[in-house]
């Protein structure tokens, strides 16, 4: 089992100790369930009232704390300290699944394709003709990737995942399990003749450097060209992105929201969970989707929409404030 000092902890985070202990710290934990041999957090002023009742013996907090640590407890002081929860994370953190052989027998990988060195390919694989995987990526058990993919160096595609034929990912990715990477996309037309009709998806799917995708996402292939995701986006689980969507850098999608067809997203545009965006609208760079809500036409660039239909957030509260009083009015 892992465990530091106080000290050794703060050589990685640079921070400033306030107080002191003698624990060694074992692990970390929220702050109500802590115990006093592990380390917490504070990234808000509203949860300095947790830690007179926590059993933590340190926490990582930021500078403006107004509370002091108490006896035989420690804060160490950071100008960000979610930030810093993360590098205390990475301090403690469990080894990845071990691969005994580079590739496993059980894999079928196709002798036209190309793996760069220091890759792993777990059992169970299936590796295309004529794909391309860089350096030092690691496929883990029963990950299928299709026809003339690339999958770019350093990238990790967790178990279940597939990568349909002609898609893009690019280094330092993580594709979390059962995530699908090209699925066709959603068209359909109806016909006298025939009910409705597929509308074929000959496109593709690019997705840039540092993506992440989480569990049982799905991704559509373009109609006729390419869906892409730009670099650094974040994808929860169980996101939907249509065919021919275009991501900017840094989008966050939270779980369960989806995106219709050709929507198109700016830099950093966040969208809360369960949020839907209508086929063919544009949001701006900046601009944030509350949870639940849903968009069914443009969003300018820095507007935060609520919802559903979703209007700019001041007039949605405004909104809300109406029907609560016409509620109360009526009880009266």
């Amino acid at each position: 089992m892992k465990s530091y000092t106080v000290q050794e902890i703060n050589e990685v985070l640079k921070g400033v100790i306030f107080g002191s202990t003698s624990q060694t710290i074992t692990a970390p934990e929220q702050l109500e369930v802590a115990t006093d041999s592990e380390i917490s957090f504070i990234g808000n002023k509203k949860y300095e009232k947790l830690w007179s009742t926590s059993k933590a013996c340190v926490a990582v907090v930021n500078e403006d704390i107004s509370i002091e640590p108490g006896e035989n407890r420690a804060f160490i002081k950071v100008k960000n300290a979610d930030l810093a929860m993360s590098q205390v994370l990475e301090l403690f953190a469990h080894p990845m699944p071990q691969f005994y052989v580079d590739i496993h027998p059980t894999a079928v990988v196709d002798k036209s394709a190309t793996i760069g060195s220091g890759t792993k390919i777990g059992a169970g694989c299936y590796v295309g003709p004529n794909v391309k995987i860089g350096e030092n990526a690691i496929i883990y058990p029963n990950v299928t990737i299709l026809d003339e993919c690339t999958i770019g160096k350093n990238t990790v595609l967790w178990s279940g995942t597939v990568v349909r034929e002609r898609c893009h990912i690019g280094n330092d990715c993580i594709i979390h399990p059962n995530a699908t990477i090209g699925a066709d996309g959603f068209g359909f037309r109806p016909c006298p003749q025939r009910g409705l009709v597929k509308i074929p998806q000959i496109g593709n799917v690019i997705i840039g450097n540092n993506v992440e995708i989480g569990a049982n996402s799905c991704v559509d292939r373009g109609k006729f060209s390419s869906t892409v995701l730009g670099d650094g986006c974040k994808i929860d689980n169980l996101v939907q992105i249509g065919h021919n969507s275009k991501l900017g850098r840094f989008c966050i999608m939270a779980g369960h929201s989806g995106l219709a067809g050709s929507v198109t997203l700016g830099d950093g545009v966040i969208i809360g969970g369960s949020a839907s965006i209508k086929d063919h609208a544009t949001l701006g760079s900046g601009a944030i989707v509350g949870a639940g809500s849903g968009v069914t036409c443009d969003v300018p660039a820095g507007k935060t929409v609520l919802g559903y239909p979703a209007v700019e957030a001041r007039d949605a509260l405004k909104q809300w404030a109406i029907l609560k009083r016409l509620v109360n009015d009526s009880k009266k």
